[in-house]
């Protein structure tokens, strides 16, 4: 009996060690594509923060064209907010009607491996506030 269990121990030894060469080659092989999917989130991500700092940007630009007659005032706020995005304000109209801010900004995409896939997006964005001086 005792030759028996030493003949059963080798053969499932030898397929352990046959399985652990497996999982590495697999692990070698799906390794790659789970690295890019983690960059292509993370791609996604930073192009989704660029997303709500350019629509803060225009929430800041509008506040600061509805209060200050300069019209400086939310070019200035947008750039504080999104350096090297583009503002249009239009000309400013009368005391308590509605003026508009729109903000562009390129997000670039600038991450090693997923960056060059992807173009760089134009995130837009609007904000509409009563001018109150």
């Amino acid at each position: 009996m005792p030759v028996e269990r030493r003949i059963v121990g080798r053969r499932a030894s030898r397929r352990t060690r046959g399985g652990r060469g497996q999982s590495t080659v697999e692990f070698a092989l799906v390794l790659p594509l789970v690295l890019f999917t983690v960059m292509a989130i993370l791609q996604v991500a930073f192009v989704v923060r660029d997303q709500v700092a350019v629509v803060h940007a225009a929430r800041e630009g509008a506040r600061a064209a509805s209060v200050d007659p300069d019209p400086r005032a939310p070019h200035e706020a947008v750039h504080r907010t999104v350096p090297g995005a583009q503002v249009d304000t239009g000309r400013r109209p009368a005391v308590g009607e509605p003026l508009r801010v729109e903000v562009r900004y390129r997000s670039a995409t600038t991450l090693p491996l997923v960056g060059r896939l992807f173009p760089d997006p134009v995130l837009h964005a609007s904000a509409t506030m009563r001018v109150e001086r």
